[in-house]
């Protein structure tokens, strides 16, 4: 299944054009504001733009051009189910008529619309609920209704904006993994902006920025070797993006880093150092030896990271124990000595 959307709205254009496969699920990553809920709420229709052009597969769901020529697929004829962070359901309506509605509405006769609604509200767990109002049930037990009434409508494309962000730790867990289950072989794009989502949900991830793809391939590729700095950043790893010399990594403002490198990479060639925090050495003085990667740099932040506390500088991270930290008596300003062994760093092509 091809998905183009290449659209402009009064604050920002949007150039998204991927290719999700059927029967699998796309994670869409990318820093806030990069446009990803946006880019669902155009392709579900609840988003009119300005100009541009929708298409999936050969079927045109929105085009406008400077002519003035407009052509619109309604939301509910788009044949796209979009689940939102909040349940949304109709309050007035029980839950086994919410999750009718969507084949109801698609000309099923009544009875079989409910006859539908109870199968899926089987499929979720959350058959004892039929009678219920939505105002009768919890939040996990809400958005098991709305998955349920998303999918009774059998979408060829299922979106979901970050379906787990407004559940608590307790029913997070457990919904989960209901979407690992419900949604093996439906193609899907999900919007999250948690890693475990990415890995448990997701065939594939396409990352955002600034409205548009700047990476995109199979989940565990662009997680373990990211060409992105949000991707870098949500798998836990350190990225330098510059020219390639050898198997060395030199940014624009003259930084280099030494790694290691399975690709055959041309002098001059976009290139990429990719290491973990864990792997970062953390000093007030430059170390005796001679560590092939060496940064001086100011901490920025200090931040909790399991048993291990994050020092974040404005160019790479580091993770420390808390002893190491007290001993090193670092806070926010600290000029601090930063050092990785070249055989910690891979290198490849951008």
């Amino acid at each position: 299944m091809k998905l183009e959307a290449r659209v402009g709205f009064p604050d920002r254009d949007l150039d998204l054009g991927i290719a999700v496969e059927a029967g699998r699920t796309l994670a869409l990553l990318g820093p806030n504001g990069a446009g990803k809920s946006t880019a669902l709420a155009s392709i579900a229709g609840l988003l009119r733009p300005a100009s541009g052009r929708i298409t999936l597969d050969d079927r045109i769901l929105f085009s406008h051009n400077g002519a003035g020529d407009t052509s619109w697929v309604p939301p509910h004829a788009r044949g796209v189910a979009l689940l939102a962070q909040e349940a949304r359901l109709f309050p007035h309506l029980s839950v086994l008529d919410n999750v009718a509605f969507g084949p109801r509405s698609a000309g099923m006769p009544r009875g079989r619309a409910r006859e539908v609604a109870h199968q899926w509200l089987a499929q979720v767990d959350a058959e004892e609920f039929a009678d219920r109002r939505p105002a009768a049930l919890s939040g996990g037990q809400a958005q098991r209704v709305a998955i349920a009434r998303a999918l009774a409508t059998e979408p060829h494309l299922l979106l979901l904006d970050e379906p787990l962000s407004a559940l608590d730790v307790d029913s997070a867990p457990a919904i989960r993994q209901l979407l690992r289950r419900v949604l093996e072989g439906r193609t899907t794009i999900v919007v999250t902006h948690d890693i475990l989502d990415a890995v448990l949900l997701a065939d594939d991830v396409a990352v955002l920025e600034a409205g548009r793809v700047v990476e995109e391939g199979p989940t565990a590729r662009v997680l373990t070797r990211p060409t992105s700095r949000f991707a870098a950043r949500i798998a836990g790893l350190n990225l330098v993006r510059g020219t390639a010399r050898g198997t060395t990594v030199t940014t624009p403002e003259g930084l280099q880093v030494e790694g290691l490198s399975e690709d055959d990479l041309a002098d001059g060639s976009a290139a990429v150092a990719v290491f973990s925090p864990s792997a970062v050495g953390v000093y007030r003085v430059a170390p005796s030896g001679s560590p092939r990667n060496v940064v001086h740099a100011t901490v920025t932040e200090l931040e909790p990271h399991g048993h291990q506390v994050r020092v974040h500088t404005a160019y790479l991270s580091a993770d420390i124990t808390p002893a190491a930290l007290a001993d090193l008596d670092l806070a926010p300003g600290t000029a601090v000595v930063l050092t990785v062994k070249a055989s910690e760093v891979a290198v490849y092509g951008a």
